[in-house]
């Protein structure tokens, strides 16, 4: 179960919206209402961070995405750790490609407690501009990604990796049939759409249930989800009710 976000902006979860020791709070309260309705299976806690976020302007290297310093990237694998958890760098890549922007991440992902997330959102494939509309991701950049985290493994004999790839339209993920699992590295296919909960519901169903891979996820959003009416977030018991039952839970 994790929280997600970017420290230098509340925009973008709850990892940026409140100070860390309230923020790590809480996490562990969230932990602890998560073991009490499924005390059979013990909840990981997990801080999952942004570390390269799709931009609107071009940047230096005009691919529309920045990379967050490597001591941000520590802090939140630092953080993990006090919790006893594990931490998961995600990359939004703009304009640049999985290809180039995971291997700046290898100094991390060869640690056995970090793991990967990749958003098809923010993937421009024909050159938009992040934002502008929902972007996409093939079975060869999500099965590219399976192969490093496979090889980080085998090179630094690791356990297995995680994979978290988030979703919300059937169009985020294109040939998901092809995407190849293998035992060094676990995929999941994370919920990412928010509102009301029967609207959640229905995306997880004709999204991520419809196009199985292997694990699947399921985000919540403290603000998004009671935004509309009515006006109300899942709790963790109408969400384990979910078939199959989410494997991955996160905050935002």
């Amino acid at each position: 179960m994790a929280y997600y976000g970017n420290f230098y902006t509340a925009k973008l979860g709850i990892l940026g919206l409140k100070p860390e020791n309230k923020m790590l709070l809480k996490l562990k309260n969230e932990v602890s209402n998560w073991n009490k309705v499924d005390s059979l299976t013990p909840v990981i806690p997990a801080i999952h961070y942004l570390a390269v976020t799709a931009q609107t302007l071009p940047g230096k290297d005009q691919l529309f995405c920045q990379r967050m310093p490597p001591n941000q990237i520590q802090r939140a694998v630092d953080m993990a750790r006090i919790l006893q958890g594990i931490a998961i760098l995600d990359v939004q890549v703009g304009q640049s490609t999985v290809q180039k922007e995971i291997p700046n991440l290898e100094k991390f992902l060869s640690q056995p407690d970090v793991h990967l997330g990749l958003d098809p959102e923010w993937s421009m494939k024909k050159g938009a501009i992040p934002g502008t509309k929902i972007g996409t991701m093939d079975a060869k950049d999500i099965n590219y990604a399976i192969e490093y985290l496979a090889d980080i493994v085998t090179k630094y004999n690791l356990p297995p990796k995680i994979l978290i790839v988030h979703r919300f339209t059937k169009g985020m993920i294109t040939n998901y049939q092809k995407i190849r699992t293998c035992r060094e590295v676990q995929v999941v296919i994370n919920m990412d759409g928010f509102g009301y909960p029967a609207k959640k519901i229905t995306t997880y169903r004709h999204i991520i249930t419809a196009q199985p891979v292997q694990f699947a996820g399921f985000k919540l959003f403290y603000k998004n989800d009671i935004k509309s009416k009515p006006f109300q977030m899942l709790t963790p018991k109408e969400i384990l009710q979910l078939n199959p039952k989410p494997s991955y839970i996160q905050y935002q």
